[in-house]
């Protein structure tokens, strides 16, 4: 890739740096949707060994690109996202994963298929993962952070995703564990 390109293209990633998400950090702090894709990739690095028969190195890949639409469009909590959103933020991805050369594109292209048709192992991975990562992120924010939805919706997101993997669904579990904790902490179960 030639040196402009690649800067061009790193500028515009630059975006996912600045642009917040709905969560919350433990300090109080608006999460950046670059942070949460960060975390993201951690996870699945580090569960490499515990999902031996799935391509963790694709996952991982995943993780990392899986919110660059959101350089455009911005983040939109899941439990509000139209749509409409889902296809202005096609048409931004597209919009920036032509900008890069081949192979890259090519590249690109066809894991951001695998990821939006679900039908791989590693793209069910990602997806859970991803939504784990937030009902953990959720599990670390203060709760006066969460809006009312959040109560249950943390004790509920990415259950389905999870189940088909037996690490993932003990792991979903753990996570429960610490929602209903930090509820219960507060009189709210």
């Amino acid at each position: 890739m030639e040196p402009r390109v690649f800067l061009d293209f790193l500028h515009r990633l630059e975006a996912l740096k600045c642009n917040t998400r709905h969560s919350w950090t433990s300090t109080g702090r608006h999460e950046t949707v670059a942070a949460h894709s960060w975390r993201l990739a951690m996870m699945a690095l580090l569960l490499k060994d515990e999902l031996p028969e799935v391509d963790m190195d694709k996952v991982l890949r995943m993780c990392l690109i899986h919110d660059w639409g959101e350089a455009v469009t911005g983040d939109i909590p899941s439990f509000e996202k139209s749509e409409a959103d889902e296809a202005e933020e096609s048409t931004a991805l597209a919009g920036l994963v032509a900008q890069l050369p081949q192979p890259q594109r090519g590249e690109m292209t066809a894991l951001f298929a695998e990821m939006d048709a679900l039908n791989t192992p590693e793209a069910r991975v990602y997806k859970a993962l991803d939504k784990l990562e937030a009902v953990i992120q959720h599990n670390e924010a203060p709760l006066d952070t969460w809006i009312p939805l959040e109560r249950e919706l943390n004790r509920t997101y990415a259950v389905p995703e999870c189940a088909p993997f037996p690490y993932l669904a003990a792991l979903r579990q753990a996570v429960l564990e610490d929602t209903d904790q930090k509820l219960s902490a507060s009189n709210e179960i």
